[in-house]
């Protein structure tokens, strides 16, 4: 009797020991962080979890046993990098999530990108606040279409409408959900970047290669590769690594330029500005460069936005843009935010609104989620 009762204590004890784990997420802002995705390393997971399953996992918040959505992040490994939660976490506060095997949830996608060979090698991307786009090789043969930047696709809806709208061929007409109506051209768009030198912005032509990362439901990223071009003599190389978040209305960009010279290269992060007037928000200090775009008539009005932390900048208004003039090194990742606000979508409706949350993100940057 009494082994017996050593073996079932083993057996609760290994269950409670190897069967669940917990984990602390702190929020050491003054703000609350609503809905925010949040990457903890895997490592860390298996450090207090080492024997999961992730075929079936269950997250929940222990205090309230609401589930949380969650996703692995691979960034086109074999072996998983991250697991990100979506969580809330009130201002000087914690919450602990709870993992446990049990049957994996289906999960509503709120992130999503893909490449569009049917519309002449796009690539575009979404999340549940807004959708953009960069232009591929395809489109160079039709220089009256043709365009440099990002583009921007205004939504105000949760659901996903990128197949959609590229099926119906109709998405310059607002039918409900949003339309396209953000104007690139030969230009940077909404907060692309090029090599600055000689007061030029020196632009490679459309993208040449892509790689999907990740693919949602709460993050999706993508490598965009380029063919070298001339920067005032010199050969140059670039890849863009963009990730959107569910929930977020900025990306996250790591730029990586390659080119024979010792010394940095000068770089232009821009907005395209208008003809009309618009609302300006140019802060070196915080590194924010933002923008309230004149209203387009029915179509509403545009907020658009750069965030270069951590990096010392020089804005000026020049070329048709609002620009930030930053330097890189040769094969040295270069990280900043870019992103855009609709109007019509109901929650930023004006420029106080957008350049608040910017602030507020940015703060966000520099007091990320503490794990433990």
């Amino acid at each position: 009797m009494k082994n017996i009762l050593l073996v079932v204590s083993f057996i609760l004890f290994s269950t409670l020991l190897f069967g669940q784990a917990t984990i602390v997420l702190t929020n050491n802002s003054n703000m609350e962080r609503n809905n925010e995705v949040v990457e903890i390393p895997w490592n860390t997971i298996l450090s207090k979890y080492n024997n999961i399953d992730t075929s079936a996992l269950v997250i929940i918040n222990k205090k309230t046993k609401a589930p949380i959505v969650y996703q692995y992040e691979y960034k086109a490994s074999k072996v998983i990098q991250h697991l990100l939660v979506q969580v809330s976490i009130p201002a000087r506060a914690s919450i602990t999530i709870q993992l446990a095997k049990g049957t994996r949830p289906v999960f509503e996608t709120k992130t999503y990108c893909r490449f569009v060979p049917e519309r002449k090698d796009d690539f575009a991307w979404e999340n549940d606040k807004i959708a953009f786009r960069m232009y591929g090789k395809a489109l160079e043969k039709t220089p009256n279409e043709n365009a440099y930047g990002t583009d921007i696709w205004s939504k105000r809806t949760k659901k996903m409408v990128i197949n959609e709208w590229y099926k119906t061929n109709n998405y310059h007409e607002d039918n409900g959900d949003g339309l396209d109506y953000y104007h690139v051209g030969y230009f940077l768009g909404a907060g692309d970047i090029a090599p600055y030198s000689k007061d030029s912005i020196w632009y490679p032509k459309n993208y040449s290669s892509w790689k999907v990362l990740d693919n949602g439901p709460l993050r999706s990223s993508f490598e965009l590769s380029y063919d070298t071009w001339n920067v005032d003599g010199d050969t140059v190389a670039v890849t863009k690594s963009i990730s959107l978040d569910a929930g977020a209305q900025l990306n996250k960009v790591s730029v990586v330029y390659s080119f024979n010279k010792s010394e940095p290269l000068p770089l232009a992060i821009g907005i395209s500005r208008r003809a009309d007037a618009g609302t300006m928000h140019l802060d070196e200090q915080q590194g924010i460069l933002g923008y309230w775009e004149p209203t387009h008539g029915k179509d509403g009005t545009i907020g658009v936005a750069c965030i270069i932390p951590s990096i010392k900048n020089k804005m000026t208004l020049t070329k048709g843009h609002l620009l930030s003039i930053v330097e890189s090194k040769s094969n040295q990742p270069l990280v900043y935010y870019k992103g855009a606000a609709w109007d019509k979508a109901g929650e930023i409706v004006s420029a106080s609104d957008w350049f608040n949350y910017l602030k507020a993100f940015n703060v966000k940057i520099a007091s990320p989620i503490h794990i433990h």
